[in-house]
């Protein structure tokens, strides 16, 4: 350690102008041990600042470099962790806390002593030091320590005072006067006592002789006290003559301190008279608005609105106190109360005219509308009665009553009107989807009674439940031939069943259509009515007001919105974008029974027509949500669409059902099978539809459930059938859902797409294999057993010494094999093939082609063990692969 000092004091040091006092071997802790050294230094030059070195070893060669340094007054705490025990770490804590663990304790102990001794001779800082043995913390510090600690060669300095200028020059004249004061030190010490004793002598004379100044003095003294009393008796009869002046004075600064007390009190009573005239004094004309005020012109309208809005100011003008008490305060304010009851009353009974005659005229435009699939506009009326808002605003800040009824009446009014409308609007609705007419009825010229609205739909849905019944016989169709299957779907198109046709099409996409345009006309309507609601009754839309929120539209029929009163003061429960959503529940309460008839109508009518509202549904929620999220359309479309996905699962599940509960006959073949057809009918009508919809997820949900039964129903199928042969229902259906995939590119069911293919692919190898069977029979028996003897360890060349495997018969068996034999064979069995397959999915040519080289293979494999086993005996089979090839050939073209 003491190398390493002395080249750290040469190398880093010293050419710093420092001295290394003590050194630290340490590590950091917690981390991997990296060493380096904590040093204690001082400069040689004053002032002496104290440092803490952090030193290591450079990473490119065997030199120690400085790394960190630290001033010894910004350390704060010195750590040692254990007072006690032996513990080598230690913590410094700077400017944060810096945590080190010390080679060995003696070093740590060596390193805080000196730091402490470096702090109490030159710093005298508080530094804590924490779980620190009192032997290295001393009270003062020994000066050979000091000498030990500064490295042995500081002087002490000695504290002195310094002369001054002049008493530098009196020493010098004093020294110049006496030579001998260097050389003689006694007898210039001699000298100065004697010159102090004459000094002091002087000094006594001196006040001896003030003594008669003294005495002239005292006598100057009691002169001037005789002066003093004279001024005094001539101050004394100057004060008795002030005396009465003085009462005098008192008396006119009483007199005037009254005259401007009696100023300000009128001025400040002319300044409450004045501001109650002015704040408290309503315009004959404003009064005669409020009394007389014509509120069915605009005119009127805004000299009433002016006249409510001056009388609210004067009713709200902050009294100052004591006005109260006053009698005229109190009967003006009576006054007013009047006024504003008054023109209150006369203010809601006209509001409730205006209300009711709203209703009646827009009943009279409901016939013009009524043929037509849209709703009557309601912008005329929200218009005129907008002109009133700034005096519903002034009825709701002073009667909270009359505002709170007049809420009521327009709920009740308007609800009845928009029910009218809506349910006309929905049967218009439902007759164009069912393509009933409305004649022999009065449409066009008067509004129809409730019990013939109830009579018609009633007829409606007794139409629409025969739609149903059709649907049903999905569930009874069996597998039959090809002709009888087109047959029968023919049939099911003239009883009404959904299938995939062009009048099927047509009807699904006019059904679209109306859906769409019921949704379009009602967005507006809703959305119109809530603006006018929160600009009429001022309610903040997107501002809410704390309170205890409740969405029960229930509380509205009850007459009263959610308010409580302290003080008759309304005091908000609920906030009044909840009420905006409460008053539109009660206005359109009849729009979601509405909406979920016409969406039942419409899945009697085509079960498919739930991916049609699927989709459009979402999207007008989608359009709704993002304008606002919590209003009554987003909300109420948000209920429609819960029911529009349920009859879509349920759409779903019907289809899954079918494929569960289908039949196949016993004496036809198979072919495509319909719920493999309708699959392709669903996925292609799915595609369209949902094209960059927002619900593509749940479409992709029902592919996988669909397809994974459409794979289960053939298989099952395929195990039931008995005259189709299992490999050919597997490999036609597969190869149709194959085929059917590829070309709609669904991207969730690559994975299906595969696996139809694999499947398609393994059945049609099979039913190759199953079909060819052994066209050479005898021929394939007989190399069997070669193949048998081979494998019992004969070798190849020695079977034809075989008594039963010699080349006499195995020329026999060839033989019973020649050309026209094969051909025959072959016909025969494209016949069989062509029994199988069906025409529809024309794989016969497919099937045939894989036949002949399988054929082909079988006829190589004979040929090489006829090579291998009767080397040079010149045996060849009596037809070759071209005859082969030309046998299938001539045989698929005769068919």
């Amino acid at each position: 350690m003491t190398a390493i000092k002395h080249a750290l004091q040469r190398d880093i040091f010293t050419p710093n102008d420092e001295r290394l006092l003590s050194i630290v071997n340490v590590c950091k802790a917690g981390k991997k041990k990296r060493n380096c050294f904590l040093c204690a230094t001082v400069t040689t030059e004053r002032p002496v600042q104290v440092n803490v070195v952090k030193v290591k070893k450079s990473d490119k060669g065997d030199f120690y470099k400085r790394q960190t340094a630290w001033a010894l007054r910004d350390l704060a705490v010195v750590d040692a962790k254990d007072a006690v025990k032996e513990n080598p770490e230690f913590d410094l804590h700077f400017d944060k806390v810096y945590k080190w663990v010390a080679s060995s304790t003696v070093e740590k102990n060596t390193f805080i002593s000196c730091i402490w001794k470096l702090n109490q001779r030159y710093l005298r800082k508080k530094i804590d030091f924490i779980n620190v043995s009192s032997q290295l913390l001393e009270e003062s510090i020994p000066s050979g320590e000091n000498q030990s600690v500064a490295g042995g060669d500081e002087e002490a300095v000695d504290e002195y005072q310094e002369l001054n200028a002049r008493e530098e020059q009196d020493i010098e004249i004093m020294m110049e006067g006496c030579e001998y004061a260097i050389s003689n030190a006694e007898a210039f010490a001699e000298k100065l006592s004697r010159e102090l004793q004459v000094l002091d002598g002087a000094n006594i004379q001196s006040i001896m002789a003030s003594e008669k100044q003294v005495n002239i003095l005292m006598k100057l003294l009691d002169e001037a006290l005789k002066e003093v009393d004279q001024i005094e008796l001539k101050l004394s009869s100057y004060e008795e003559m002030l005396q009465s002046v003085k009462e005098q004075m008192d008396q006119i600064s009483e007199s005037n301190h009254l005259i401007h007390l009696s100023n300000t009190n009128n001025v400040k009573l002319l300044s409450e008279i004045e501001f109650l005239v002015n704040h408290m004094d309503l315009a004959k004309g404003h009064i005669k608005a409020l009394q007389e005020g014509d509120l069915t012109s605009s005119r009127g309208i805004e000299a009433c609105t002016n006249a409510a809005d001056a009388l609210l100011q004067c009713m709200n003008v902050a009294l100052r106190p004591g006005h109260d008490m006053l009698h005229a305060v109190k009967q003006q304010q009576q006054r007013f109360s009047d006024l504003r009851e008054q023109f209150a009353r006369r203010l809601a009974s006209h509001l409730n005219s205006v209300f009711v005659q709203q209703g009646h005229d827009q009943s009279s435009t409901l016939a013009q509308h009524s043929a037509e699939l849209t709703l009557p506009n309601h912008h005329p009326f929200h218009r005129d009665l907008l002109r009133y808002a700034k005096l519903m605003e002034w009825l709701k800040n002073t009667d909270y009553g009359k505002y709170e009824g007049l809420t009521k009446n327009y709920m009740d009014y308007l609800s009845r009107l928009y029910e009218r409308e809506i349910k006309d609007f929905f049967e218009v609705a439902k007759i164009k989807m069912t393509g009933t007419t409305r004649e022999g009825k009065k449409f066009a010229t008067l509004p129809r009674k409730e019990s013939a609205v109830k009579q018609e739909t009633e007829s409606l849905h007794g139409s629409s439940g025969k739609l149903t019944g059709s649907t049903s016989s999905l569930n009874k169709l069996s597998v039959q031939s090809s002709g009888n299957r087109r047959s029968q779907s023919s049939s099911l198109l003239d009883m009404g069943n959904m299938s995939a046709s062009d009048l099927d099409v047509a009807d699904r996409t006019k059904f679209d259509k109306i859906f769409e345009q019921v949704l379009s006309e009602l967005e507006p309507l809703c959305l119109a009515e809530q603006d006018f609601i929160s600009k009429f009754f001022k309610l903040q839309q997107h501002q809410s007001i704390s309170g205890t929120t409740t969405n029960e539209a229930e509380e509205m029929d009850g007459g009263t919105l959610s308010r409580s009163y302290t003080s008759g003061v309304p005091q908000t429960v609920s906030s009044e974008k909840d009420m905006i959503r409460q008053m539109m529940t009660k206005i359109f309460r009849c729009i979601e029974p509405e909406l979920n008839n016409l969406i039942a109508l419409g899945d009697k009518i085509d079960s498919f027509n739930s991916l049609y509202m699927l989709v459009k549904m979402s999207h007008h929620v989608w359009t709704a949500q993002n304008v606002d999220p919590a209003s009554f359309l987003s909300t109420t479309l948000g209920n429609v669409l819960v029911t529009v996905k349920r009859n879509f699962d349920k759409c779903i599940s019907n289809q899954m059902k079918q494929m569960d509960e289908v039949k196949i006959s016993k004496k036809s073949k198979v072919g495509i099978l319909p719920f493999v057809a309708e699959f392709e009918e669903f996925a292609a009508l799915a595609e369209s539809i949902f094209k960059n919809a927002e619900r593509r997820g749940d479409l992709d949900k029902a592919y996988i459930k669909l397809i994974r039964a459409v794979f289960i129903s053939v298989e099952k199928v395929a195990n039931e059938s008995q005259k189709t042969p299992r490999d050919v229902v597997m490999m036609e259906n597969f190869h149709h859902i194959f085929a059917t995939l590829s070309r709609l590119k669904i991207s969730c069911l690559e994975a299906e797409k595969k696996e139809a293919k694999q499947k398609y692919t393994d059945h049609l190898q099979s039913y190759v294999i199953y079909s060819l069977g052994q066209p050479l029979e005898k021929l394939n028996h007989f190399f069997e057993g070669v193949e048998a003897r081979v494998a019992q360890g004969i070798r190849e060349e020695e079977v034809s010494y075989q008594l039963a495997f010699n080349k006499q018969e195995l020329r026999k068996v060839i033989k019973e094999y020649p050309g026209k034999e094969v051909k025959k064979g072959l016909d025969n069995l494209y016949k069989k093939v062509d029994k199988h397959l069906c025409e529809e999915e024309n794989l016969l040519q497919v099937v045939w082609h894989s036949m002949q080289d399988e054929f082909i293979r079988q006829y190589k494999h004979f040929e090489g063990l006829i090579a291998r086993c009767y080397p040079g005996s010149g045996i060849t089979m009596e037809f070759t692969i071209q005859d082969i090839l030309d046998y299938c050939s001539s045989i698929a073209q005769s068919h």
